[in-house]
C-alpha cells in the first residue's frame, strides 16, 4: 500500500536523527522534523478508508491472478464475490474508476519522489563518512537545502492530489463493509482482511519472510538481525530494535500468520493463504523480487530488496540493487554470476543486508569493504 512508503521514509529520517552525532545534524534538525510532519499529511490522505478499499480490490485481483491454478472453485467464488462487493460500495464502474486511475498516477509520483529522497539520505551518510569537520558542515548545509526541496516537492504533489468527489455516504458504506463479519463459509476473505489490517511493521516483517519461499531458513535470531539491518523495524530512542523485531514476529505467530518450525533450523514458515496474499502485495509494489523458478526474469530497478534462490544465472540480468541482496545457488555460483556479483556490489553503495550463503565463493569481493551502510553479512567461503 502506498502509505507504507511514506511510513518507511519517516522511519528513515527519524533514524538519521538518532544515529548521527548531534553536532552534525543540529543545524538541519528542524528541516527534517518539518518534512516528517509534512509526510504525516500525506500518510493521513493515503490512509483514507476509500483508498484502503481500492487497495483491497487491487490485492484481491492480484491474488486471483497469481493463485488461480491452485485455487478451488469455492475459493475463487469467495474472492470474486468480495471484489463485486467492493465494486458495489465504491461504484468502480462509474466516476470512481476515473478517480482510481488518477490516484494510481499520483501515488506513482509520490513513490518515485520518496525513493529518490531515501537514496539522497543514504548518499549523504556515505558522503559525510570520514569527512573533515569543515567538509561535514558544508555537506550538512547542502543536505538541509535538499530536505527543504523535498518538502516543497511533496507539497506540490499534495496540491495535485486526486479530488475524490464521491457522495458523503460512501465512506459510511465502506466502513459498514469493513465491519462486516464474514461467516465460516468465507475464510479466505476473512484472512485477507486480517492481513490488510495489520500494522505497518508487522506487514513488512511478514513480507520479508515471504521473500524466501515458505520457510525462512535462518534461525529466529538471524531473522531478527536481518529485519533490523534492513530498516524494517522502527527505531525508538531507549528501545532495543532487536526486541521490537522479536515481539513483531511473535505477534505474527499468535495471529496464525507465521508458524514456528522447530524441526527446521528453529525457523518460521508462512502458511497459506497469508503466503499468497503477501506475494500479491509484493507483485503490486515491486518491494521484493524472488526468482526461484526462472533464470530469465528481469529484476525491477525499483526493488529495494532482492532475493535470488537456486537460480544462479538470474544475477547476470540484475541492473540495480538497493538495500538487501540474498543469493543462494546449489553447488555455488558459476563464474559469470560471480563476476556479475562483483559489479553489482561495486555499485551497491546503499546495501544494508548481504546474504551470500551457499554461493561457495572462493574469496570475498573487495567491494564489500566500501559498503558503509552494511549491517548484516552472511556468506559461505569455499575452502580447498
Amino acid at each position: 500500500m502506498a502509505v507504507s512508503f511514506v511510513t518507511l521514509f519517516q522511519w528513515r529520517l527519524n533514524s538519521v536523527l538518532l544515529q548521527q552525532e548531534n553536532e552534525i545534524l543540529l543545524g538541519v534538525k528542524d528541516q527534517i522534523l518539518s518534512l516528517v510532519s509534512k509526510l504525516d499529511e500525506v500518510g493521513s490522505f493515503l490512509g483514507d478508508p476509500f483508498f484502503w478499499t481500492l487497495h483491497a480490490r487491487e490485492t484481491a485481483k492480484s491474488f486471483l491472478t497469481l493463485s488461480k491454478p491452485e485455487l478451488g472453485k469455492k475459493e475463487k467464488e469467495q474472492m470474486v464475490s468480495f471484489i463485486r462487493k467492493l465494486d458495489e460500495v465504491t461504484g468502480v464502474s462509474g466516476d470512481v474508476g476515473r478517480i482510481w486511475a488518477s490516484y494510481k498516477t499520483w501515488v506513482s509520483e509520490i513513490r518515485g519522489t520518496l525513493r529518490e529522497a531515501d537514496d539522497y539520505v543514504d548518499d549523504f551518510i556515505v558522503k559525510v563518512y570520514g569527512q573533515t569537520e569543515q567538509d561535514q558542515k558544508e555537506s550538512t548545509a547542502e543536505f538541509g537545502s535538499e530536505i527543504e526541496n523535498i518538502k516543497s516537492r511533496v507539497s506540490e504533489i499534495m496540491n495535485r492530489s486526486p479530488q475524490l468527489g464521491f457522495s458523503p455516504n460512501l465512506i459510511e458504506d465502506i466502513k459498514k463493509l469493513l465491519r462486516s463479519k464474514f461467516d465460516e463459509g468465507t475464510p479466505l476473505v476473512s484472512c485477507m482482511l486480517s492481513y490488510m489490517n495489520l500494522p505497518y511493521d508487522l506487514k513488512r516483517s511478514l513480507l520479508f519472510c515471504c521473500a524466501f519461499r515458505r520457510v525462512y531458513r535462518k534461525t529466529k535470531a538471524d531473522l531478527v538481525r536481518v529485519l533490523v539491518a534492513a530498516g524494517l523495524v522502527q527505531e525508538i530512542s531507549g528501545e532495543l530494535m532487536e526486541d521490537k523485531a522479536h515481539v513483531n514476529l511473535e505477534r505474527l505467530v499468535d495471529l496464525g500468520m507465521l508458524k514456528e518450525e522447530v524441526s527446521i533450523w528453529d525457523s518460521y514458515s508462512v502458511p497459506s493463504p497469508y503466503y499468497e496474499f503477501s506475494l500479491s502485495v509484493m507483485n503490486a509494489e515491486d518491494l521484493f523480487i524472488s526468482t526461484a523458478n526462472s533464470d530469465s526474469m528481469i529484476i525491477s530497478p525499483m526493488a529495494r530488496h532482492v532475493s535470488i534462490l537456486e537460480v544462479p544465472n538470474t544475477i547476470t540480468s540484475m541492473n540495480s540493487l538497493q538495500h538487501s541482496l540474498f543469493v543462494s545457488a546449489k553447488g555455488g555460483l558459476p563464474k559469470a554470476s560471480s563476476d556479475c556479483l562483483r559489479t553489482v556490489l561495486h555499485n551497491a553503495k546503499f546495501l544494508r543486508v548481504l546474504d551470500l550463503e551457499n554461493t561457495l565463493l572462493k574469496s570475498l569481493p573487495d567491494e564489500i569493504v566500501k559498503l558503509v551502510h552494511l549491517r548484516y553479512w552472511c556468506d559461505t567461503i569455499q575452502t580447498d
